[in-house]
């Protein structure tokens, strides 16, 4: 469990990465805010546009940390190319 855990917050490369770390644990503090405000009265809700805010912040990090490892540069293209 503790390896599966570490394994989230890591790039393909195994490395620490920020972005994930930033998007999982925005993702989950918006998924907390969003069941406790069913709880409470609408006067105590957080605005609309603080909770936007740190669904974009989620979304956008997520989806740049995928778009790492869709888009990621190949090393040997360029050592392909000199050989032609």
């Amino acid at each position: 469990m503790k390896k599966f855990f570490s394994q989230i917050f890591q790039d393909e490369k195994g490395k620490f990465s920020s972005k994930q770390f930033v998007g999982i644990i925005s993702g989950l503090m918006l998924c907390f805010t969003m069941y406790h405000n069913q709880f409470t009265d609408s006067n105590i809700a957080p605005a609309d546009a603080l909770i936007n805010a740190v669904a974009a912040l989620s979304f956008g990090s997520l989806g740049l940390a995928s778009a790492d490892k869709i888009f990621k540069k190949d090393c040997n293209c360029n050592e392909d190319t000199n050989n032609i």
